[in-house]
């Protein structure tokens, strides 16, 4: 098959109706072509506004016959004061009609029809500012896991106010038909409602947060293990997996929710309850790790399976990405805009790389967008199989 592709022309229009952030005066640099540097720069490897134009200016003679750039390329001071300028909200919105495009070219070819959005949250450590009293910035993010997206972003301030950014992170997306799920700490009724309500299921975790709803899990499920579920209908699935040294093994339960659990009234649509059990074996020493799940899927024990590893996956595919090949955790960028900008830059060029077809890894076609201007416009300009 063929990859279908956009333009340079096609990504550009998405920026169209970006209203320009700067004076009036002295704009010498057209702003699309500045906003397209950026997402072209992040790609290539830069990690603030002075990479991308040390990026810009060794690639000049390429970048102006791609990009209208009448006097040549900006400079970094350029690049700040846009990105620092841009409205993230604004910004963020810009990229939507290409999100669309890449999700549904990523539903063809994983054919995948029920996707896990896994929502969770990621700090950069030291994007804080004691000078100021400007905490380190928190995003919560949405990453659809077996299309290797990051579909939306709103950022905090602090770890604790994931409970009102989560729902709001929902809202920016159709999350109709999707399997939603959440650590512990975003396991809230309204949270639930919310997500039943945009026509998905909710896989939530449960932890101590939820103390009398977890505990009644805990007891209702030890109680029907200790007769091998004799008395309910339950389903298990096992995975055993081994490599560097590890063995594991994974054992999932899924059983209908009883209605005598604390709250069962309160959440919206629960119809199961789920059991982790992860036991890794380890240069001989066995550990045992158990987690616990209240759920809107109906029996389906593989289904839930695939939920919870996908949500677990998000570490893996998306955080460790962004702190190992982006570095992210190392970048100072202070400005309250600047850094939520560039964190959306990191997610979305990473979605990017992970939609092209090639197999090296992540960081080896960042690289190559590095060094090869044509593999870049490759990979900004890949949409999927056709």
């Amino acid at each position: 098959m063929s990859e279908a592709r956009l333009s340079i022309a096609e990504v550009m229009c998405h920026f169209e109706k970006l209203e320009d952030p700067r004076s009036e005066v002295n704009r010498l640099h057209p702003f699309v072509s500045v906003v397209v540097l950026a997402v072209m720069g992040v790609l290539a490897r830069a990690g603030g506004p002075t990479g991308i134009a040390k990026w810009a200016a060794l690639n000049r003679v390429a970048l102006m016959e791609l990009l209208p750039l009448p006097n040549g390329v900006p400079c970094k001071d350029v690049f700040r004061r846009v990105l620092c300028a841009l409205k993230p909200g604004a910004f963020q919105e810009c990229f939507a009609t290409w999100l669309e495009k890449l999700r549904a070219a990523a539903e063809i070819t994983s054919g995948v029809v029920q996707p896990v959005y896994a929502v969770d949250g990621k700090t950069l450590r030291r994007s804080h500012n004691a000078e100021t009293g400007l905490a380190a910035l928190h995003s919560v993010t949405i990453w659809a896991s077996e299309y290797g997206l990051t579909l939306a972003q709103v950022a905090t301030d602090q770890k604790s106010n994931e409970i009102t950014a989560i729902p709001a992170v929902l809202k920016l997306i159709s999350t109709k038909g999707a399997i939603i799920t959440i650590d512990a700490m975003g396991t809230q009724t309204e949270i639930a409602k919310q997500i039943v309500e945009g026509e998905a299921d909710y896989l939530l975790a449960l932890k101590g947060n939820q103390g009398l709803l977890h505990d009644g899990v805990i007891d209702y499920v030890v109680e029907n293990m200790d007769n091998n579920f004799a008395n309910v209908k339950a389903r298990r699935h096992v995975t055993k997996e081994t490599g560097h040294g590890r063995k594991e093994t994974r054992e999932y339960i899924q059983m209908p929710a009883p209605k005598t659990l604390p709250g069962f009234e309160k959440w919206k649509g629960l119809l199961t309850i789920g059991v982790a059990i992860l036991t890794c074996i380890s240069k001989g020493k066995e550990t045992t790790e158990t987690r616990y799940f209240i759920s809107s899927l109906p029996m389906g024990v593989k289904k839930m399976a695939r939920a919870i590893r996908s949500h677990w996956g998000i570490e893996n595919s998306c955080h460790w990405c962004l702190d190992v090949t982006y570095r992210e955790d190392e970048s100072r960028i202070r400005d309250v805009n600047g850094r939520e900008n560039f964190a959306w830059l990191n997610r979305f060029t990473l979605s990017l790389l992970k939609q092209h077809p090639g197999k090296d890894s992540v960081a080896m076609k960042r690289n190559s967008c590095s060094w090869s201007i044509d593999f870049l416009v490759e990979t900004i300009t890949v949409v999927g199989k056709k």
